[in-house]
């Protein structure tokens, strides 16, 4: 697919990513969102964590993360040199604790799977984890150290992609994307709350939104709620953890991810409940409730944030990223808990895909044609 200009539908860290590689690589590239830079891009966690959310028979997602984790030190230089900001990227690690029996024994399964993979993972007692990490409690029993899973300041990240974007020729119109209109061939234009836009290519990276912009992505994209919080460190509180801390508590999933500024993003719990953006007390409640099992000084911090976004989540929890649909038509969503892992190799294959070249070898799974084959 040759193509000399691109309408980009979403201003989150997949829109802007792949906006901003078109537009350096010569198109003219237009971006439509009524708020750019906003929604689950903006609530995020920022982990890029493709070995601690793998999960069996999700294989194929574990290598699309981990060729991404691999590209993301390249991606963050390109971008700091693009945009003349720092990009956000953090290298120290992950490590992920455990408390109870159970939680301990869920570990050991995840670092077993891991094994047979050839992925190994370090196994470390409680003691060996708050020698890491001196701000882990004494509830923590056990638990992993990972590396390689690295993390980003999404806010910082999303400032970089738009001044880059800014900076390579991107035109941002804040305008709401209606519909993706066509001939029954080929894309023709966008229709949106400001008028219809005329379109060559158009690439749909709406997040959990995409799903009414044409009817062949209709059922392919569904929200999924989950809501964070951001603290602040104050004077004479224990000094936050360097890597980010992952954790089972009581079989309960949580994650706390360190600021270069000293604040922490709590996060997340998960809810299918359609648009719900509200915050709620419960979830606020166990958000705190946990992390401060495992983070004990965390009492001591300040709440500024609370904040609700809604992942775009696909039926077997990759992403959609290739052309669908009438000529002209690209996607690139359903990242569900993956986007900003994922932004950089999305973003080469949307590049790739432009330029009429086959996609790198990890995104070859992600090509949304096997769930409309799937539902037809």
């Amino acid at each position: 697919m040759m193509s000399n200009s691109l309408t980009v539908i979403g201003a989150g860290v997949i829109g802007l990513s792949c906006a901003w590689r078109a537009a350096a690589s010569g198109l003219r590239v237009t971006v439509l969102d009524p708020a750019p830079a906003s929604g689950a891009s903006w609530v995020a966690g920022g982990m890029l964590a493709p070995v601690t959310e793998a999960w069996p028979g999700e294989e194929a997602l574990l290598e699309l993360g981990e060729a991404a984790v691999r590209r993301w030190p390249g991606f963050a230089a390109e971008l700091e040199a693009a945009a003349g900001r720092p990009a956000g990227l953090r290298t120290d690690g992950t490590v992920v604790a455990a408390t109870g029996t159970g939680d301990r024994a869920e570990l050991e399964s995840l670092a077993g799977f891991l094994g047979r993979l050839g992925r190994d993972v370090e196994r470390l007692s409680g003691r060996e984890l708050r020698r890491l990490e001196p701000a882990l409690g004494p509830d923590v029993r056990g638990g992993l150290s990972v590396p390689g899973d690295l993390a980003v300041d999404n806010r910082v990240l999303l400032a970089a992609l738009r001044s880059a974007a800014e900076r390579a020729g991107v035109t941002v119109v804040e305008h709401a994307a209606r519909a993706v209109v066509d001939d029954g061939a080929r894309v023709t234009r966008v229709r949106t709350d400001g008028g219809d836009v005329e379109a060559e290519t158009v690439l749909v990276a709406a997040g959990a939104y995409s799903a009414a912009l044409h009817p062949v992505l209709d059922g392919l994209v569904r929200p999924v709620k989950g809501e964070i919080l951001r603290i602040a460190h104050r004077a004479g509180a224990f000094p936050p953890p360097r890597r980010t801390v992952r954790a089972l508590v009581d079989g309960r999933p949580v994650y706390v991810v360190p600021r270069d500024d000293g604040g922490l993003v709590i996060g997340a719990t998960q809810a299918e409940q359609g648009f719900d953006t509200e915050v709620t007390v419960g979830g606020v409640r166990d958000l705190l409730r946990d992390a401060e099992r495992i983070l004990p000084g965390i009492a001591e911090y300040a709440l500024v944030e609370s904040a609700a976004g809604l992942r775009p989540g696909s039926p077997d929890n990759l992403p959609l990223i290739g052309a669908l649909g009438p000529d002209g038509l690209l996607v690139a969503t359903g990242h569900h808990r993956n986007g900003m892992l994922l932004a950089p190799v999305t973003a080469d294959a949307v590049l790739a895909l432009l330029r009429g070249h086959p996609v790198p070898d990890p995104v070859r799974a992600a090509d949304p044609a096997r769930l409309s084959l799937a539902r037809r």
